[in-house]
């Protein structure tokens, strides 16, 4: 039978595994493989462009289905960042499928034009590796075939460890708790964005790095707004900013939550259809992935509960035809008040739960708005139903005001107590009080340490710094 692959030299590839083994078990340095020196199918290794590292690149033959795939040896399981170096001489993207052990975990990930064969860029995956040896294959999915491969560079596969999503793995609900993929109830702390349609120069490399290690935080909650300039004005921008989001948290070992950030109008239910087809897209490219959460409605408003629970299950069988194990969080009334903003209770809930396994349902609080009554309803819903904080704030319930610290921390340990995951509001530049950074930070930071913060800020950083306790045994 006439093979097309050919088997280039492992030799380079050989010693550079070496480095994986890092001393007394830390975290190996990010360790490059050459394009040449991988396995290549419908492909020539070519050196006529100049900027490449090692020897040369492999060039692509204008074809679908060619590859270039690695052989890349990990120390220990664990989330590691896939970087591929690349140059597109042309204006056309050439999509590639990148896939890890034969598992695609980025569909057509997009290899843009560069402006010029000797231009080099990078595009980031975030993957899971198995201890031991692992294939990463890039395959050209259009009639154009890829673009010039130069190398792919791995980092945090070298077994340190330790991030929220390696220590905990895939999440599942579990009475009325979040847990991990050993049983183990945990609590999740994190940061939100602002909506990305306004302060997506807020999230860039060293912002993300800043907040998974610096801040230490578990997750990072993706707001993309509906209306209000966000995905009507343009589904295939934003859809593709959550898509980058997610691999940029999946990198980093940090849950992502992708927030359908609906607000107004308040009716889930006005956007309903393109909720199925945000979702669909999502569940579909991302449902390897083990450091997700889906949440389909940030603040219902204006509306019933029967309504929004009419919503979430039209919604949730779309979802899991596509991904049948990420959970799902589902927004109450009121801005996720479980009514209490509307003179109800969390009884409405209690009593008449969503149809669905595997879901949570959401509440907000503002600290210097929401008073013991908010406080009260969510400690005792919480002992009924799965409950996730997937936004608070120190301030008012505007986001802004004066901040209100003691009640806050009141709030901040009822969830530690009952293990309510938590996310504040939110990891922008905005003027208000409730976003972290003082104006002008973004793009250019910096984002670590505290002298870029304001008040509500500091305080936040350093309840997400406290040491995580998540039980494996």
């Amino acid at each position: 039978m006439r093979r097309s692959t050919r088997l280039l030299s492992l030799t380079a590839i050989s010693t550079l595994l070496l480095g994986l083994l890092a001393p007394g078990g830390a975290e190996a340095a990010p360790i490059p493989y050459e394009a040449e020196s991988a396995t290549v199918s419908q492909g020539a290794v070519e050196s006529n462009h100049a900027g490449y590292s090692g020897t040369g690149f492999v060039n692509y033959d204008n074809a679908a289905g060619g590859y270039v795939e690695f052989t890349v040896n990990a120390a220990a399981a664990g989330t590691a960042a896939l970087t591929f170096r690349f140059a597109n001489g042309t204006t056309a993207n050439r999509p590639m499928d990148i896939a890890v052990n034969g598992a695609v975990v980025s569909a057509a990930r997009a290899f843009n034009g560069t402006g010029a064969w000797t231009t080099w860029q990078e595009v980031t995956v975030g993957a899971a590796l198995t201890a031991g040896a692992n294939t990463v294959r890039a395959t050209a999915i259009t009639a154009n075939g890829g673009p010039n491969l130069d190398r792919l560079t791995v980092d945090g596969s070298g077994g340190g460890g330790g991030t929220p999503a390696q220590v905990n793995g895939r999440l599942h609900v579990c009475g009325t708790k979040l847990c991990n993929s050993s049983g183990n109830p945990i609590q999740l702390r994190g940061m939100s964005t602002h909506g990305l349609q306004w302060y997506y120069q807020c999230l860039n490399t060293a912002s993300l790095d800043a907040l998974a290690t610096d801040w230490k935080a578990d997750v990072l909650r993706i707001s993309m707004y509906i209306q209000e300039g966000g995905y009507d004005t343009n589904p295939r921008q934003f859809t593709d900013r959550v898509h980058n989001l997610i691999e940029q948290a999946t990198a980093r070992g940090m849950y992502a939550i992708v927030d359908w950030h609906m607000l107004t109008p308040g009716d889930p239910n006005v956007n309903l259809a393109k909720a199925k087809t945000f979702f669909t897209e999502i569940a579909q490219r991302h449902r390897d992935k083990t450091n997700l959460l889906y949440e389909i409605a940030n603040e219902p408003n204006g509306v019933s509960w029967a309504k929004i629970k009419s919503y979430a299950e039209q919604l949730i069988p779309v979802i899991r035809a596509n991904d049948p194990a990420t959970p799902i969080l589902v927004g109450t009334r009121a801005w996720s008040s479980l009514g209490v903003s509307d003179g109800a209770t969390e009884t409405e809930v209690v009593n008449n739960p969503v149809n669905a396994a595997n879901i949570m349902y959401t509440f907000h609080f503002y600290a210097a708005s929401h008073d013991a009554e908010y406080l009260n309803t969510l400690s005792r819903a919480a002992d009924r139903i799965p409950m996730f904080v997937t936004e608070f704030g120190t301030q008012t319930a505007s986001g802004d005001g004066g901040n209100n610290f003691t009640r806050s921390q009141q709030y901040l340990d009822l969830m530690a107590s009952k293990k309510i995951s938590w996310v504040s509001w939110n990891y922008s530049d905005d003027s208000r009080s409730g976003a972290v950074f003082t104006a002008g930070t973004c793009p250019g930071g910096p984002f670590a340490g505290t002298s870029r913060l304001k008040p509500a800020g500091v305080w936040v950083r350093d309840r997400i710094r406290t040491p995580d306790d998540f039980p494996t045994g």
